[in-house]
């Protein structure tokens, strides 16, 4: 591995935990603790709480680009719809 030689032997036993992680929902929990730790710490911070939203939805939107299950569930929404629509505009005998 190219940055097998850059990482202490903790780092690289993590390095194998974290490759096992296969979506980003325990990096959003993170960033949402942090975010409201920041909020009630600093809330006069604002330059520090656009940051941590920016960051909060850029994750989000990652996640959900590369989720294989958010693709397939945004497809059986889209169907749903479309099939409802199509019972409105011509509604099946019943």
């Amino acid at each position: 591995m190219f940055y097998h030689d850059g990482l202490s032997k903790a780092e690289r036993v993590d390095l194998e935990r974290a490759a096992e992680v296969e979506n980003l929902d325990k990096e959003i929990a993170v960033l949402r603790v942090r975010l409201k730790t920041a909020l009630k710490e600093r809330p006069e911070d604002y330059a520090l709480l656009v940051r941590g939203i920016g960051m909060l939805t850029r994750t989000v939107a990652t996640q959900y680009r590369l989720s294989p299950r958010a693709s397939k569930d945004l497809t059986d929404s889209l169907g749903d719809l479309l099939g409802r629509f199509g019972d409105l505009v011509a509604p099946s005998e019943q």
